[in-house]
């Protein structure tokens, strides 16, 4: 069994700055190539697999936060968005289409009557319960290739990636 494998796009990209500028240590750029271009390809699978619900990225991203915060599904808006990391005036925007969807409604908040919380309506529950569990099955069907061990070092690494590129506050 060869341990050979077939070159990538990344792979021509570096040999390409090895020719040009053999001065320069590019091994980085191959790692931060493949996880862009692994980011974009995976992207574009998640993407497909939303559509087959009618939804894109952000009302996944919205509706499976509500969901994940438990019974009754409800939330602030400014909850919300500091969990999806994005601004108000975003978030806002978000959930007027959600609301004329009839995927969430927004009510008033009993603990402070000058705010609104947003609660998944019942059509909102039922999409999310069927689309987080294809998303689930679609992740699992993108990640096969790789056996336990692979993806265990393959987590441990982006652990230590993402524990290095977050701001220490979030």
């Amino acid at each position: 069994m060869s341990n050979e494998r077939a070159m990538d796009a990344v792979d021509t990209i570096v040999a390409q700055w090895r020719q040009e500028r053999p001065d320069l240590d590019v091994a980085s750029m191959a790692t931060i190539g493949r996880l862009k271009r692994c980011a974009a390809l995976l992207q574009r699978r998640l993407d497909a697999t939303f559509a087959e619900f009618g939804m894109g990225a952000w009302e996944f991203d919205v509706l499976a936060t509500l969901r994940r915060s438990g019974a009754p599904y409800c939330l602030a808006p400014t909850a919300l968005f500091s969990a999806m990391m994005i601004t108000s005036g975003t978030m806002t925007h978000r959930l007027q289409r959600l609301e004329a969807s009839a995927l969430v409604e927004r009510m008033p908040n009993p603990a402070d009557a000058r705010s609104l919380l947003v609660r998944l309506t019942p059509a909102g529950l039922e999409l999310i319960e069927r689309a987080v569990a294809a998303h689930v099955d679609n992740e699992r069907t993108i990640l096969s290739p790789l056996n336990p061990a692979e993806l265990a070092l393959l987590d441990s690494g982006l652990i230590k990636l993402l524990a290095a590129l977050e701001p220490a506050n979030q």
